[in-house]
């Protein structure tokens, strides 16, 4: 199964692409975000649909119930969900430093982990919802 990861932010929005059958993940560019969570939805399904995945993995903020940026992500994936999508929301907590650290070891610049790290932040929640498929 082809799906698509999402690492969501206010600015940018990471995107991982994943082929289940062999377990590859492929970071690709940031989407920028538009503002609205109703935009950002009709973004995510149509990159979705260009990618022509089935599946839409959310990474959701688990560190805090009463956290905003959790409460967004939940939204987000309840209008993706109006949009068609199945949609599975995995706990992306630390993902961004994460994707920071594992750059920093392949002696990227700060600028040149900037523009990769919401790509691999995705590429890590996709790991994560693997892990979990294998582990149920």
């Amino acid at each position: 199964m082809r799906v698509l990861a999402i690492d969501f932010g206010g600015k940018r929005i990471g995107v991982a692409v994943g082929e289940t059958e062999f377990d590859i993940v492929t970071p690709r560019p940031a989407l920028t975000a538009t503002g609205t969570l109703k935009s950002d939805a009709a973004l995510i399904s149509q990159t979705a649909r260009g990618e022509a995945v089935e599946r839409i993995i959310l990474g959701v903020p688990v560190n805090d119930e009463d956290s905003r940026m959790e409460r967004i992500c939940r939204k987000l994936g309840e209008l993706i969900t109006e949009q068609g999508w199945a949609v599975d929301l995995v706990d992306e907590a630390f993902t961004s430093e994460e994707a920071d650290t594992e750059l920093r070891t392949y002696g990227l610049k700060a600028s040149e982990r900037r523009k990769q790290r919401d790509g691999e932040a995705a590429r890590l929640i996709y790991q994560r919802w693997m892990f979990e498929q294998t582990n149920a």
